[in-house]
């Protein structure tokens, strides 16, 4: 469990469930054009041979995935009433992780593009970075 900053901003998780594979999701608020609260989850899957960091002991895989979003967004109109619009998204993950040897803990940054398929198409990017300790 931990912590992401950045668009979107919130609550982490992330489990791994073998030795490259990982789910992560996060409940999350985007404080862009329009106040909103995020719910994903996404499929990871590491690659721990690309980069080797010199002098650390740790290991710093990069990963992709793909996953899903639900984003509930409440917009201001020109009439001066709110309106929901709330939309559904996929996403695709890449990303780099740094995890500690000698702690359970992990640093990670990423770049997410989404495509929003209801109730519209629409292209968005969310990008952010972490930290989680696992139990």
């Amino acid at each position: 469990m931990g912590v992401i900053i950045g668009e979107p901003t919130g609550v982490s998780i992330k489990n791994w469930v073998g030795d490259r594979h990982a789910i992560d999701a996060a409940a999350a608020w985007s404080f862009s054009e329009n106040d909103s609260f995020q719910l994903h989850a996404d499929y990871l899957i590491h690659d721990f041979s690309l980069l080797r960091p010199e002098g650390l002991s740790g290991r710093m895989p990069v990963y992709v995935g793909l996953g899903a979003r639900v984003k509930l967004e409440e917009n201001d109109n020109a009439g001066g009433r709110n309106v929901n619009n709330d939309l559904v998204g996929l996403r695709i993950p890449v990303g780099i992780s740094y995890l500690f040897d000698e702690a359970a803990v992990d640093l990670f940054a990423e770049l997410v593009p989404i495509l929003d398929v209801a109730p519209d198409s629409d292209f968005d990017i969310n990008a952010a970075i972490g930290a989680r300790l696992y139990f």
